[in-house]
């Protein structure tokens, strides 16, 4: 078996993002990446994508665009976007069940 190193790691990651939220809600701009809705102007292939976000005083200030990715990411992001269209549309059905 594994020795916690996943479980530290996410409690490592919520612990950053929580801290990010926090300090954007206590006026200091902070920015974290996050999985979030993408906005349909963007045409992004998935309807949530994971992506550097800024929080401020009013929660999400700015979701930034993912940018310019060079060949071999273009590649890569090409090669998981059937997978990841297929987790999110199925917890999107779940949701919709609860």
């Amino acid at each position: 078996g594994g020795k916690g190193s996943a479980t530290l790691s996410m409690a490592y990651a919520g612990a950053k993002f929580g801290n990010a939220v926090l300090c954007g809600l206590a006026g200091t701009e902070t920015t974290e990446c996050a999985y979030v809705i993408r906005d349909p102007a963007e045409k992004c292939e998935l309807p949530y994508f994971a992506s550097k976000v800024t929080f401020g005083p009013g929660g999400v200030k700015t979701v930034h665009p993912v940018g310019t990715l060079n060949e071999y990411e273009q590649g890569r992001l090409k090669e998981c976007v059937t997978q990841l269209k297929g987790e999110i549309d199925a917890g999107l059905d779940y949701a919709k069940t609860l």
